[in-house]
């Protein structure tokens, strides 16, 4: 059996550990900023509330019956919903019908979507910009929601984007300039660069067991450099 001198072996493992450091160290230090950001920041201000209000509540008069209505196929499922101050009905996730008159309407317009949007968030937000997004990649902050939608931004240092669905008008996300940071340092912590919310990718799990390694050598150079002392020492 080779006998393998302790200062040999305390070279090794000072070497794997120093390599490991240095290839790791980036993404470690990706690892503890988003964390001390996760930690210091205010989840509900991430979600945009603090931009957010409830919309004013309506009492409406003369809503028709469903017999009433011109949508012959059987109803699963219905939502009331208040569209700019008109009542609608959201019935069976595809269609959009007027409580009162009963007609179908294929979608909202820009300016119901705006009127919307300022029902939702704080009076002194300013619309600056509409547009109507009919598709997005994988890396949009939009991603993940029902298209198409309107993108209506108002004018602010936090660069606040509203969304609004197209098809039944209702306000679906509000993104601004703390929420993007949020969204950047949350795909740094996660590896995942494509939906952010995947934690078993090849690249977490590769970098978690490397990092495991650099830990388990850290110690086991504590524990060789501490022997060779004590033999030193006891010398």
């Amino acid at each position: 059996m080779v006998n393998i001198p302790r200062r040999s072996v305390s070279r090794r493992i000072r070497k794997i550990h120093r390599y490991l450091g240095l290839f790791l160290g980036v993404q470690f230090l990706m690892w503890t900023l988003s964390g001390l950001y996760f930690s210091w920041t205010d989840i509900d201000e991430i979600h945009g509330d603090h931009f957010r209000q409830n919309p004013p509540e309506i009492a409406f008069e003369g809503l028709r019956g469903f017999s009433e209505l011109e949508y012959t196929q059987p109803v699963s499922s219905v939502v009331f919903k208040q569209l700019g101050g008109e009542p609608y009905y959201w019935v069976n996730d595809s269609v959009l019908i007027h409580a009162q008159s009963g007609r179908i309407k294929s979608g909202i317009t820009e300016t119901e979507a705006i009127q919307v949007a300022k029902s939702y968030v704080l009076q002194d937000l300013e619309v600056v910009s509409v547009e109507l997004l009919t598709h997005v990649d994988a890396h949009h902050e939009y991603r993940g929601k029902p298209l198409p939608a309107y993108a209506i931004s108002l004018g602010t240092e936090d660069q606040i984007v509203a969304f609004v669905s197209q098809r039944e008008g209702s306000f679906q996300a509000i993104r601004h300039k703390q929420w993007r940071w949020f969204d950047f340092l949350w795909m740094m912590h996660t590896m995942d660069y494509q939906s952010r919310d995947n934690f078993n990718t090849t690249l977490l799990r590769g970098f978690s067991l490397l990092g495991l390694v650099t830990v388990l050598s850290g110690f086991t150079l504590w524990g060789v450099s501490t022997s060779l002392f004590r033999q030193r020492k006891a010398k």
